[in-house]
């Protein structure tokens, strides 16, 4: 099952009205419109999507695990599961109890055919990864407390068989101030042609701003390197976005 076959779920007004603003929180309110936030806030996201599961034709291994840290709704690994005919066991990883029940009741109603293990976890907290031929963190380091990262891609690395694909999608900085300020005006500009008001993007972008802590895509790639990866490599970016693999 793909992405364009799963029921449509309720738009995203989260951040439609005026309110007091606390930190970004993905519980109930926020799962319950994420895959429809997802959309109209990620560009390409859907080609992401493919791309992944394209990708993991080539590096999943008979035998071994796969692991998507940070599974919300299950997006990620109901594309896997149509794309990948090996014997793999997927395990994904979320500190939200509410997302996990989610994803568990879409991988059911996309009859999800390999072996599967949802687990919730503070990755902030480090995480258990063994026998992997592949670890997926797609929009998820962005929300790891930056003191933590490199530990956690220390473990992703260790974890990995060798030949394993470690694939990271992250929002990033520019490289250059003057670059950073046009790439968020051209998104904020995609973010309207979604439909999301002046109101809503503003008011997200302030929930988010103590939350989401993005690095810029050279950081990324120097953490990924001084854990150990050989080789490391973009397969997409758009403006402040981008994904990137690297292999053990």
């Amino acid at each position: 099952m793909d992405l364009t076959s799963k029921p449509k779920t309720a738009q995203d007004r989260v951040f439609r009205e005026p309110q007091s603003i606390g930190d970004f929180e993905f519980g109930e309110k926020v799962a319950s419109v994420f895959d429809d936030m997802l959309d109209r806030s990620v560009p390409f996201y859907r080609e992401m999507q493919r791309m992944i599961a394209e990708m993991a034709t080539d590096f999943a291994a008979d035998g071994t695990n796969i692991y998507d840290l940070g599974c919300s709704t299950g997006n990620t690994l109901i594309g896997l599961d149509a794309q990948i005919k090996k014997q793999v066991k997927f395990i994904g990883v979320d500190y939200s109890p509410e997302m996990l029940k989610r994803c568990e009741q879409n991988l059911t109603q996309a009859g999800f055919q390999h072996e599967r293990e949802l687990i919730c976890a503070d990755l902030n907290q480090g995480v258990r990864i063994e026998n992997a031929s592949m670890v997926l963190m797609v929009l998820t380091l962005q929300f790891v407390r930056p003191l933590y990262r490199d530990t956690l891609a220390q473990t992703i690395y260790r974890g990995l068989n060798e030949n394993g694909a470690f694939i990271l999608v992250e929002k990033v900085l520019g490289e250059d101030s003057v670059f950073n300020r046009l790439f968020i005006k051209y998104y904020y500009d995609l973010k309207k042609r979604h439909g999301y008001s002046e109101l809503e993007i503003a008011q997200k972008r302030e929930a988010l701003e103590n939350v989401l802590v993005p690095y810029k895509l050279l950081e990324n790639r120097e953490m990924l390197l001084r854990s150990g990866f050989r080789y490391c490599d973009v397969f997409f970016k758009w403006y402040n976005f981008c994904g990137m693999i690297a292999l053990k």
